[in-house]
């Protein structure tokens, strides 16, 4: 199963952030995030965090 996170960042164009507003509002790493834009997997810690920060 293909992982793909292009709803939330189209939820963080519709609010009007960035991948780095999500970093700092989380405090992920800059290698999570690239994973992310990748479309690789990252944890459920990770999801968790960007669930409570949205």
């Amino acid at each position: 199963m293909a992982i793909s996170y292009n709803n939330l960042w189209k939820l963080m164009i519709d609010k009007g952030m960035k991948k780095g507003d999500i970093r700092k509002m989380t405090g992920m790493s800059s290698c999570t995030m690239a994973k992310m834009t990748n479309n690789e997997p990252v944890t459920l810690t990770v999801i968790e965090k960007i669930c409570n920060a949205i």
